[in-house]
């Protein structure tokens, strides 16, 4: 009599050894930091221009009067109403346009089958902003999430380069393909450390400079240097950046 054939052996659910390796905290955030780069078209791969890179970062016209306009519009109305007896403006007018604008701006990209992250963020930071001056009945305090930003992303920035563990790396490293091969590299190290320090330094200067005019309650001051210090920092820094990971990952010659 032969033996009955013996079932096929199961995998020991315990054993993980044939199961690829889960990623790590720094290869998920670097994923994480390239996506997004590569989504705001700061992929150092792509062989644009510089001033195609930070325009496209800048989410071109349409980007740049979504993240400019609400803004504008809360200080010009709120300036133009001050009473001279209470020394305040139209809080509730002047929230009411900005937010009402932000909306406008998502609904148009909506209609139009756009993509609307950017507009629905700008949408949701109007929303915030506003929330917090209509409870408290002060228009400063429509600038309290920004400074809460600045503070999240330049510590985040300060952090990462003060451990070696530089974000601006982290994002490079995914989108060109080493992951963090580039710690072992002196040069590379360097320069990521101090892209994360000027990144850093941006947020850390937008607080020291507003925050002295949003205790003083200089809302038209504190308003007015919070565009100029947005978007016109903002484009140099991506720009610097950029040239920066170009000069240590050069275009293959063709």
């Amino acid at each position: 009599m032969t033996d009955a054939p013996r079932p096929a052996a199961q995998p020991d659910p315990d054993d993980a050894s044939d199961s690829p390796p889960a990623a790590s905290a720094s290869e998920v955030l670097g994923a994480a930091l390239g996506g997004a780069a590569k989504r705001a078209g700061l992929d150092p791969t792509d062989n644009a221009t510089t001033g195609h890179v930070v325009w496209r970062a800048m989410g071109g016209w349409r980007g740049i009067l979504e993240s400019v306009v609400p803004g504008l519009v809360f200080i010009v109305v709120y300036t133009v109403t001050i009473d001279p007896e209470t020394g305040d403006g139209n809080l509730w007018l002047s929230l009411g346009l900005s937010v009402g604008i932000a909306a406008v701006f998502t609904i148009a990209r909506l209609i139009a089958r756009q993509p609307v992250a950017a507009a629905i963020g700008g949408l949701l930071a109007a929303l915030v902003a506003a929330a917090f001056a209509a409870f408290t009945g002060e228009a400063s305090n429509n600038f309290i999430p920004g400074f809460v930003t600045n503070v999240l992303y330049g510590s985040a920035f300060l952090i990462s380069a003060l451990i070696g563990w530089s974000l601006i790396g982290l994002a490079v490293g995914f989108l060109m393909g080493e992951g963090t091969a580039w710690r072992a590299d002196k040069r590379k190290r360097r320069v990521f450390f101090w892209l994360a320090i000027a990144w850093a330094s941006l947020f850390a200067a937008r607080l020291l400079v507003q925050l002295p005019l949003y205790f003083a309650d200089n809302v038209a001051a504190l308003g007015t240097l919070k565009l100029i210090m947005g978007l016109p920092l903002f484009a140099p820094l991506v720009a610097v950046t950029w040239l920066a990971v170009r000069a240590l990952y050069p275009p293959a010659p063709k």
